[in-house]
C-alpha cells in the first residue's frame, strides 16, 4: 500500500524492528541513555544549541505547550494563519485567554512579509507571533526565514507550528531566532504518532518565568528538571522513543543538506507528474511545500469516490481537503521514507483511477 497523506507516514522495516522491542523501566539507565542521545540527535536536527524537549503527545499538544509556557491570560498575540492549522494556533491562544490579532491570507497563498510588518507596526502591544512554517492543509510554505527577521526588528517572541516541515525542510531554529518550534514524530521523522518534540530558547525561558498561564502536564520546567536524570515527568511511550533513535540515526546518517535535497527532489516530481495529467495545483507554486502538495479537483469530481477508487483498487492513500476545502481538494504526503519510485506509483494510481471514473487525462482540467 502506499500511504501517502500529511501525517502519519510510512515506517522503514529497520524502525518497525525497532518498534517491537520489548519494554523497559522509563526511569532506569537503559531509558536515560535513549532520551539523552535522542535529544542531542534532535539538537542537530532543530540546528540548536538551545534546549528540545520530548512529550508524550500530538503535534496540537506541542503546540499548546509553546503557548501555556510562555504566556498568560491578556497578553496580546499576532497569529498569522495561512489554513486550518495556522487558525488552530490561534485558536488555543485564545482558550487561554490571549487576546488574538488575526492576520489572515488566502489558502493557497504564503504570508506576505510585509504585511506582517505593518501589522505589527499597529499593534506594538503583541507579545508574541505565532507562525506556521509548512500548511499541510494547504501545500504552502511561508518564507519563514523572511518572516522571522521580519519579527525580529520588533523583538517580539516567536513561536513556530514545524510540525509537518522540521526534518524534511531546513529550519535552522538558532539563526531565525525561532523561540519555541514545535513537530511532531508522525511526519517527517518516520516514526509512529506519540512525541512531540519542542525546541525552547532563551528567551523563551525568560517568557516562561513570567507566563501566568495553567499548566502541570505540559509544563516546560519538569520536562527540564526531569531530563536532567534521564527521565520524562510523566510515562513515556517507550515504543516510539525506541523508534525515533533509529530514525534519527538514519537521518544524520543520509544527512541533513541530502534530505532536504530528496524532499525537494521529490516534490518537484510530484508536481510535475500532477500537472502532466492535466491538473491544477492549489498552492501558488512559489511557495509549494516540499512536503504536502494539494491538488484541485477537476470539476464534477466526487473527491470521496475518487479517494475511495483509489484506495481499494490502486491501493493509494491520499487525503481530502479539510474544514473550507472540504470535497475541493486532495492532498498528498511525501515526507518521511519516500523515494522516486513511490511518487511513480502514486501519479500512476491517480490517472488510473480518474481514468476510471471517466476523466480524460493529460489535457487541461482548468
Amino acid at each position: 500500500m502506499q500511504l501517502r497523506i500529511p501525517g502519519p507516514t510510512p515506517v522503514p522495516p529497520h524502525i518497525l524492528q525497532a518498534l517491537s522491542q520489548q519494554m523497559i523501566n522509563h526511569r532506569g539507565p537503559g531509558f536515560a541513555d535513549i532520551i539523552w542521545r535522542v535529544t542531542q540527535r534532535l539538537k542537530q536536527v532543530f540546528q540548536t544549541q538551545g534546549d528540545v524537549y520530548i512529550l508524550t503527545a500530538s503535534g496540537t499538544g506541542g503546540m499548546e505547550a509553546a503557548i501555556v509556557n510562555t504566556l498568560s491570560p491578556g497578553d496580546k498575540v499576532l497569529s498569522v494563519s495561512i489554513g486550518f492549522f495556522g487558525d488552530r494556533f490561534a485558536d488555543i491562544a485564545q482558550q487561554y485567554g490571549a487576546e488574538v490579532e488575526r492576520l489572515e491570507f488566502e489558502w493557497g497563498q504564503a504570508a506576505d512579509p510585509e504585511m506582517v510588518r505593518r501589522a505589527l507596526k499597529a499593534h506594538p502591544q503583541v507579545k508574541a507571533v505565532l507562525l506556521t512554517h509548512n500548511e499541510t492543509s494547504t501545500g504552502v510554505t511561508n518564507d519563514l526565514g523572511t518572516l522571522c527577521s521580519v519579527v525580529g526588528e520588533f523583538d517580539k517572541l516567536l513561536l513556530v507550528d514545524a510540525i509537518s516541515s522540521l526534518s524534511s525542510i531546513d529550519l535552522p531554529v538558532d539563526k531565525w531566532g525561532c523561540d519555541v518550534v514545535v513537530t511532531s514524530s508522525q511526519k517527517g521523522w518516520m516514526v509512529p504518532p506519540g512525541l512531540a518534540m519542542v525546541s525552547v530558547s532563551p528567551r523563551a525561558w525568560q517568557a516562561y518565568a513570567t507566563a501566568k498561564m495553567p499548566r502541570y502536564y505540559w509544563d516546560f520546567a519538569k520536562a527540564r528538571s526531569f531530563l536532567e536524570k534521564g527521565q520524562t515527568p510523566w510515562t513515556p511511550v517507550l515504543s516510539v522513543f525506541f523508534a525515533l533513535d533509529i530514525a534519527l540515526e538514519l537521518l544524520l546518517q543520509e544527512g541533513l543538506p541530502n534530505v532536504f535535497a530528496r524532499h525537494a527532489r521529490i516534490a518537484d516530481m510530484v508536481r510535475s507528474g500532477i500537472k502532466s495529467l492535466g491538473l491544477r495545483l492549489f498552492a501558488d507554486e512559489r511557495h509549494a511545500s516540499n512536503t504536502v502538495t494539494a491538488v484541485a479537483n477537476p470539476d464534477g469530481l466526487d473527491n470521496k469516490q475518487f479517494l475511495k477508487v483509489l484506495r481499494e483498487q490502486y491501493d493509494v492513500v491520499l487525503s481530502g481537503g479539510q474544514q473550507r476545502l472540504e470535497g475541493k481538494i486532495f492532498r498528498i504526503g511525501h515526507l518521511g521514507w519516500v523515494e522516486d519510485k513511490d511518487v511513480a506509483e502514486v501519479i500512476g494510481g491517480i490517472k488510473s483511477a480518474l481514468d476510471k471514473l471517466g476523466f480524460k487525462t493529460g489535457v487541461s482540467a482548468r
